[in-house]
């Protein structure tokens, strides 16, 4: 049975990727905050029954020490790194525990990794934010990086300490430039969620209306359950590389209400609100990925479009909403 330690692992990828390997057959044990561990209910609802089939960790990733003790208890086949601060702000007064934490947390991991579990196989999860105002459209592995947000930066800089050890010591270490993906999963403060979300408590009559800033502001939006598979097929590989993950389609907010609204005959007209405090100052560039390679060399392809991908955000959270209702 293979041994995979994730990170991150109650967020929407790590609690998809946890299933997913589970699936496979794979002993998963996952890194946590220790305060999710005192209130699992709410901090790790994301892994609901899964939880009885994971070992779950909290060491810091800021404390080198602590992950080399976990590293050398767990002795991991494959380690997929997706913790991070991971609110993008367009805004450089974001706390800069934002480089800190992702930055010297990739760090601490591949050194661990170097020092107790060489032949561990490594993922890092990287982000389309990298790219941030690239020349060109669409983009690749071979597109120039030009990241506006901090964290941006930090996952740029963790895709360079991936490729560090993977040239300098011969770490089998990939890394996943993946571009948007949302889920049923997603967090409510993602105008995905916000939207779908939204959409249900008006069907439920909780609300009437959701303000929302710029329709046109437009996307690469795949969905999550497809990003995870894609992971795990980088690892799989005999050899390690870096692969941009993305379904090579844009589609704007106003798509996104459209088809939301429509799930359920609502007319989104009559209860969207267009607030400009919700603009940004700065709407960076559509990004929107060419995963060619990931196609060619992995045989990956998204499974869920886009349409699909909203009505079952719209149905989870109208299952959920009226849930809370009755309870």
């Amino acid at each position: 049975m293979k041994r995979a330690l994730i990170t991150g692992i109650a967020g929407q990828d790590g609690s998809y990727l946890a299933e997913f390997l589970l699936g496979q057959g794979y002993e998963v044990h996952g890194i946590v905050q220790r305060a999710d561990l005192e209130d699992p209910a709410h901090r790790l609802w994301r892994l609901g029954p899964l939880q009885g089939s994971l070992a779950l960790h909290a060491p810091s990733l800021e404390s080198y020490a602590s992950i080399l003790r976990i590293l050398e208890e767990i002795e991991p086949e494959e380690c997929y790194h997706l913790a991070s601060r991971s609110f993008v702000s367009y805004f450089f007064d974001d706390d800069l525990s934002t480089i800190n934490t992702n930055v010297q947390g990739t760090y601490h991991i591949l050194s661990a990794i170097r020092d107790k579990v060489p032949s561990c196989r490594f993922y890092f999860a990287a982000s389309s934010e990298i790219f941030g105002n690239a020349p060109e459209t669409p983009q690749n592995e071979d597109t120039r990086f030009h990241p506006r947000s901090l964290y941006g930066i930090s996952k740029l800089a963790g895709l360079h300490i991936t490729r560090n050890y993977r040239e300098t010591f011969g770490l089998h270490a990939c890394n996943g430039i993946l571009f948007n993906h949302e889920s049923e999963r997603r967090g409510f403060e993602f105008v995905t969620r916000k939207v779908t979300s939204s959409v249900a408590r008006i069907k439920l009559g909780q609300i009437d209306k959701v303000r929302l800033g710029n329709l046109e502001a437009r996307r690469d939006w795949g969905y999550s359950p497809d990003y995870v598979r894609a992971m795990w097929l980088m690892l799989r590989h005999d050899t390690p590389d870096d692969y941009v993950v993305a379904t090579g389609e844009l589609h704007s907010v106003q798509e996104l209400v459209e088809a939301a609204f429509g799930s359920l005959d609502l007319d989104w007209r009559t209860h969207v609100e267009i607030d400009q405090h919700l603009y940004r100052p700065s709407e960076a560039r559509a990004l929107c990925g060419d995963a060619g390679k990931a196609r060619s060399v992995l045989g990956w392809s998204p499974k869920v479009g886009f349409g699909e991908m909203v009505r079952r955000m719209v149905e989870a959270d109208l299952e959920y909403f009226r849930a809370a209702k009755d309870a």
